[in-house]
């Protein structure tokens, strides 16, 4: 045992032997959904749960696990999940490994070179070894630099410059005269998902796909690189995959059910979320001589990143030779699950999960919030051993396959979808950890418990609390005086929404079970992400060097489970839920206002003559059509629910304050598990079994990964997408929708509020 793990367990046994809420202040106010008697019990568990973290064990936990690369099928990734379900059961949890069999593709051959209009050259699509770096050279374990779920193909074409690559590019090239009909399209990596690059590009016509990482956001220009610094070197690749998840995650050959051998497939012709056109990610090293071989129009300003070249739009001269071909083989993956059986309601679950795969080594990206998620199980199973009983069952989850297209999860999820309907209470995912802020997102019946959460833990740097310091820097960054005084009065943090990326997916938009993604960031300098050196060697000189936060991960996360396994109520509040829907009522109004205005203006501008030719009489730029105005959307079922909705949470909060009087003593009755189950039910209120129209594995009415984003959230996705791609009808028809979800939403609240208030 070293030092630091003794000093946490003699601490952890001093605390023990104290009474029971000996330290807890008599007028203290109690936890929320605990009466004043339960609130002292689990304040005294929780504080000495946040003592037994050691960062020691972090530090041991990850050199272990990133000690090789362990993506998807390989020995490291097995022997990782097999190590990780020694230890839960070590720690006393009841553990066994779920194994499923995905698709996987690996490559085989890869070719990007440059054939026409520059001296020929011939992609590197290697990154080197560092003497520095001990596991960089790995290089018979790592998996070459390339994008999973890219089609196979073998193409010849002129290059366009397409700058992201996102829809908004291809307007501009549009108004350029610029087609990438028959042409292969290098675009930079950001203000996207990675997949929708090829997507878009496939949908305008292109037969290829590059993605590079540029230095303007991914390199030099933001600092040091590696090994001198903390940013991408040259060389450095983005690996990952470009399936198109937003319209379904997961295995692509097994849609909506569980990859277990027998599990009926697609044939891959057949599997809608593979690539339509062959792409591969490249280093800034290997785009250089490629982008500098174009010539045509100089790219607009805002698309020039920061090579030293000037950056062209193309087509011509140069010609673009690229080839993929890969292994697509079923491969199996892991999943390790443990549980600690709750006391009370066992069949009521409170799920915690992080990733263990990686693209490479991952100490960052994933082993940075596993270990965090590791010592939470062992802090939780030090608690067992000391008389502390959950009266929930806690289940912690180490995910195989997220970084392929969240493979593990998802498949577990469909697996046990009619489970995780009657049982699921919420799930609390992280993804990775690093330094500086907590960062909580995720359902808004959840928003208040997450920022109680954060007012208990401290920040390791300034010893404010989570909560407080995650309060300045927003006050700091608020960009109106408005925003400004809402963050300083308001009661809650608001919390951002969930769109995709991580492994809360399949749990909240397809199972409609809430959840929050946790993780602390912001100060730590990322220029790794998904190469060969995202490994123990970086993270431990350039992130979160002395483990201090993923301890403070570990106390987040374990704070939170306990809270939700052991609440006499479960801690749902509808308050900021209401106030977070009227604020998407107001912002699709105004989308709506704005793209009928943009219309009108666009129209006047065609009309007057003012898209003229540009100083290139060859390619003058092309004015678009004008368009009819749309007709005003009726937002009147939309807002008629959101009133309905605001009253029953008002109805609620009542019925909970009159439940907390006399100490809370109503709510010790044993009849609270009739309100409790409503409250597990309200995010399923929220789903429905039709799903969105245009992907219905996406059930989720307020919440979705935007068609076009991927990661990036697209709230009332029905009605938001549907105005942003002016398909008025179907924002109409959204909308009621949309309505009827929060009706019913109302109506669940409103008969919690009536079972609370009959409590005695």
């Amino acid at each position: 045992m070293n030092r630091t793990t003794a000093i946490a367990s003699i601490l952890f046994v001093g605390i023990s032997l104290a009474p029971v809420g000996s330290h807890v202040a008599a007028d203290e106010q109690p936890l929320f959904g605990y009466s004043a008697e339960s609130s002292r019990t689990e304040r005294h568990w929780e504080e000495k749960l946040r003592a037994i973290p050691s960062t020691d064990n972090l530090r041991t936990y990850m050199q272990k696990l990133s000690a090789h690369p362990h993506h998807v099928g390989s020995p490291a990734d097995k022997d990782n999940a097999e190590w990780i379900a020694a230890k839960f059961k070590e720690f006393g949890l009841d553990t066994h490994i779920e194994q499923f069999d995905v698709l996987f593709p690996t490559p085989k051959e890869r070719v990007v070179e440059l054939v026409e209009g520059g001296p020929k050259f011939v992609a590197k699509l290697q990154e080197p070894a560092l003497p520095q770096d001990p596991t960089s050279n790995q290089q018979s374990e790592q998996l070459p630099t390339y994008n999973a779920y890219s089609i196979d193909g073998d193409v010849t074409a002129p290059l366009v410059y397409v700058n992201y690559g996102i829809p908004e590019d291809y307007e501009q090239l549009e108004r350029l005269g610029i087609s990438v009909q028959g042409k292969i399209v290098i675009a930079r990596y950001y203000h996207s998902w990675r997949g929708i690059k090829p997507k878009v590009a496939a949908e305008h016509g292109a037969i290829g796909c590059l993605i590079y990482s540029d230095p303007h956001e991914d390199g030099f220009v933001q600092g040091l690189t590696f090994p001198a610094g903390a940013y991408r070197p040259p060389d450095g690749v983005q690996r990952g995959s470009v399936a198109d998840m937003p319209f379904y995650p997961g295995d692509p050959l097994t849609p909506g059910v569980g990859a277990r051998k027998d599990a009926k497939r697609l044939k891959l012709e057949e599997a809608p979320t593979i690539t339509k056109i062959p792409v591969l990610p490249i280093s800034h090293a290997d785009a250089q001589p490629l982008l500098a071989a174009l010539t045509g129009r100089v790219a607009p300003e805002g698309w020039r990143g920061g090579l030293g070249i000037t950056y062209h739009v193309g087509p011509g001269p140069a010609k673009v030779h690229l080839k993929v071909k890969s292994n697509w083989d079923i491969k199996p993956l892991y999943d390790v699950i443990g549980k600690i059986p709750g006391s009370t309601f066992p069949d009521e679950w409170v799920i915690r999960g992080n990733h263990h795969d990686g693209w490479v080594n991952g100490a960052e990206d994933p082993i940075s919030g596993q270990v965090a998620i590791l010592e939470e199980a062992r802090s939780l199973g030090e608690l067992v051993k000391s008389g502390w009983k959950p009266k929930r069952t806690i289940i912690y989850c180490a995910w195989d396959g997220e970084e392929p297209g969240l493979l593990g999860s998802t498949e577990w999820a469909e697996q046990h979808y009619d489970e995780l309907r009657a049982h699921g209470v919420a799930y609390i995912n992280s993804d990775g950890n690093g330094r500086g802020y907590l960062g909580v997102e995720g359902s808004h019946t959840l928003e208040k418990f997450s920022n109680d959460i954060a007012r208990e833990i401290s920040d390791p740097e300034t010893k404010l609390t989570a909560w407080k310091r995650q309060q300045l820097r927003e006050i700091s960054n608020a960009k109106t005086p408005e925003q400004r005084e809402e963050i300083r009065k308001r009661a809650d943090l608001r919390i951002p929404a969930l769109g995709s990326g991580s492994d809360y997916t399949a749990f909240l938009q397809h199972d409609g079970v809430a959840a929050l993604n946790i993780g602390f960031g912001g100060e730590d300098q990322g220029g790794i992400y998904h190469s060969i050196y995202d490994d123990f060697y970086w993270f431990t000189h350039f992130s979160d060097t002395d483990f201090v936060y993923g301890r403070a991960l570990a106390q987040t996360g374990g704070t939170a489970m306990m809270r939700l396994a052991d609440a006499d109520l479960l801690p749902f509040e509808f308050g900021d839920f209401a106030d977070t829907v009227q604020t998407y009522l107001k912002e699709l109004k105004t989308l709506s206002q704005k793209m009928q205005d943009d219309i009108r203006e666009r129209n006047k501008e065609i009309e007057e003559g003012v898209f003229k030719a540009t100083d290139d009489p060859k390619r003058p730029l092309v004015p678009p059509s004008t368009e009819a105005v749309p007709p005003h959307l009726n937002f009147a079922p939309f807002e008629n629910a959101v009133d309905v909705l605001t009253r029953s949470a008002a109805e609620y909060r009542k019925a909970l304050d009159q439940a907390n009087a006399n100490g809370g003593a109503a709510l010790a009755s044993a009849s609270l598990a009739e309100v409790n189950k409503m409250l597990i039910e309200s995010e399923r209120k929220l789903t429905t079994a039709e799903g969105l129209s245009n992907r219905p594995w996406f059930k989720h009415q307020l919440y979705a990964p935007g068609f076009y984003t991927g990661y990036g959230v697209k709230t009332v996705p029905a009605v938001r997408e549907a105005i942003e791609l002016k398909k008025w009808k179907l924002a109409d028809e959204g909308i009621v929708v949309v309505a009827r979800v929060l009706q019913d939403e109302a109506a669940l609240i409103s008969s919690a509020a009536q079972k609370l208030s009959e409590v005695k």
